[in-house]
This record gives C-alpha cells, sequence and structure tokens, in this order.
C-alpha cells in the first residue's frame, strides 16, 4: 500500500495519503518488515546518535585518517569560523562544511558513521540536517522524520540507479546524498514534497558526470572535500526549491540520466585509483608511500 518505486509514485502516495515523504516513508518500512510505528523511529533515532556523534567529533579535536592523507580540515574550519574574520560563506554554510569533513575524517579513521547513502558520501546528510535544524529550530521529532524522508528519496535512487561509486562515480555517491539531504531539508523548511524532489533534482544534476578517483584506493582524498561540497551542494538547491525553482527534467529522469552517466564513465574513473587525481605524480606518490612500490 505504502511501497514505491519511482518519484512520481512517493508524490501520488503523498497526496493520496495527505501525509510528508517522511511518513509514508516510514509507513513503508513499518509495512515491509513487520515492525511497529515505535521500532522503525527507535531505529532511525539510533542513526541519529551515530550521524551527531561524527559530525562534531572533528570540530573541537584532529582526527586523523589511517591513511595520513587527510586529517585535521574539520577542525582548521570551525577555527576559521571562531577567528572572527569575515567569510565569503558565512557562518552556517562553513560550519556544514566542517561537520561534512568531521564525519568524513571520522570514517577514515575507521571511527562508527551511518552509511547514508554510503561511507564514502557520510558527511553530506548528517551536516545537512543538524545544519538545517541550527537554522529552522527543529525538533528531535522533526531531525528524525527529515531522515525518513531523505531515506525515501535513498530508496528511490539506490533502486532504479546505483549508489556504488565503483558502478556510477562519485556522482552516484556523494550526488545521491546531496539529493537525499536536500529533500530532507525542503520537508524541514515547510516545503511540500514535490518541492523536495526538485531540490533533490538539482543536487544531482550539479554534480552529474562526477568521476570517483580516491587518492591510493582509500576514502579519504578527495572524498572528504566532496562531502563538504556536497552538503554546500544540498544546501542551495533546498534554497531554490523553496524560492519556486523547479527541476526542468523530472527527478525520476535525472536519476536515470545519472546512471547512464555512470555506466558511461570509463573504468579508470570509477573507484578504481587508475584516474583522475588519484593518476597525477602527486597522486601516485602519495599510493607509493602508503602502500610501497606495488608493480
Amino acid at each position: 500500500m505504502f511501497n514505491f518505486r519511482y518519484g512520481h509514485e512517493l508524490i501520488e502516495l503523498t497526496k493520496k495519503h495527505n501525509k510528508k515523504i517522511s511518513e509514508i516513508t516510514i509507513e513503508r518500512e513499518i509495512e515491509l518488515y513487520g515492525l511497529t510505528r515505535e521500532q522503525v523511529i527507535d531505529r532511525m533515532k539510533a542513526n541519529l546518535e551515530v550521524m551527531r556523534s561524527s559530525a562534531t567529533k572533528g570540530l573541537n579535536e584532529e582526527v586523523k585518517s589511517v591513511g595520513g592523507i587527510i586529517g585535521g580540515d574539520a577542525k582548521r574550519v570551525m577555527d576559521y569560523i571562531k577567528s572572527g574574520k569575515k567569510t565569503l560563506c558565512g557562518d552556517t554554510v562553513n560550519k556544514a562544511a566542517a561537520m561534512a569533513l568531521s564525519s568524513s575524517e571520522v570514517n577514515a579513521s575507521m571511527g562508527k558513521i551511518c552509511a547514508s547513502a554510503t561511507a564514502g558520501s557520510c558527511g553530506i546528510v548528517p551536516a545537512a540536517v543538524l545544519t538545517a535544524a541550527e537554522v529552522y529550530g527543529s525538533t528531535e521529532e522533526e531531525i528524525i522524520n527529515a531522515l525518513f524522508t531523505a531515506s525515501g528519496v535513498g530508496i528511490i535512487i539506490a533502486t532504479n540507479a546505483t549508489v556504488s561509486g565503483a558502478e556510477g562515480g562519485c556522482q552516484a555517491e556523494c550526488g545521491a546524498a546531496a539529493a537525499m539531504a536536500a529533500a530532507a531539508m525542503v520537508e524541514m523548511a515547510g516545503g511540500t514534497p514535490e518541492q523536495g524532489l526538485h531540490a533533490g533534482a538539482a543536487a544531482i544534476k550539479n554534480i552529474l558526470g562526477l568521476v570517483c578517483d580516491p587518492i591510493a584506493g582509500l576514502v579519504e582524498a578527495p572524498c572528504a572535500k566532496r562531502n563538504s561540497s556536497g552538503v554546500v551542494n544540498a544546501m542551495i538547491s533546498t534554497d531554490l526549491a523553496m524560492a519556486g525553482v523547479k527541476s526542468v527534467i523530472p527527478f525520476d529522469e535525472v536519476v536515470e540520466a545519472m546512471y547512464e552517466v555512470g555506466k558511461s564513465l570509463p573504468m579508470e574513473l570509477r573507484e578504481t585509483a587508475l584516474g583522475g587525481v588519484a593518476a597525477t605524480k602527486t597522486g601516485k606518490e602519495l599510493e607509493r608511500k602508503i602502500f610501497g612500490d606495488r608493480n
């Protein structure tokens, strides 16, 4: 009754039952897995706690990655905010970027994160919903509901395309996460389900074709910085949708296009560390430094 595969089916369900995307997603979980509403909510609460921990850990302490390529950038950005210097993006955007970096650093240090949609894109959704919660004064319940909205969008992308960098490039990982985050923030802002999918479509289109080229094959660089730019992408996509800007191409077709683009990317640009910045002189030197000569 509440199951959906496509964005247009999700919108139809929200209209039919006069419910938000979050509510439809919760009902889907109850129906699909035979859980009580309380059980479904409690599971998401647990996810939120992990997200909150990973998004804030690096703000006040330097979190070093296992490979040693990244570490301490989240704290650097927070220190920059605290310095009182004039910034182009302002405290809100910079703090969101810092939280996204924090989750990425926790992931790269083998810490506990919530893969949303993936471990490589784990910083975008937490940074987005926690930042939006501060701006909108959201309650804990509203934050949890926003995560269900993000999940609903993620279900559609994973079902009809991919969230794997190895299959679709970083556009599939950070693109999916940004779309999930944008839809979540639209709901937090009081927007409509249609606006949520317009925001999601914009977020994916903004990075369509983004390659996956992890240096030394590690989820460290350029992954962490793509998480910080991913949350900013989600934020501007949210504001565009809330302003009434619509995606010319429907969400479902954008997801389809993303999948086709991903399949068109050469193997070297899909998480193999054989192309992009991973194949640069410095990228290869870092690989040798970490793993030695593999040849």
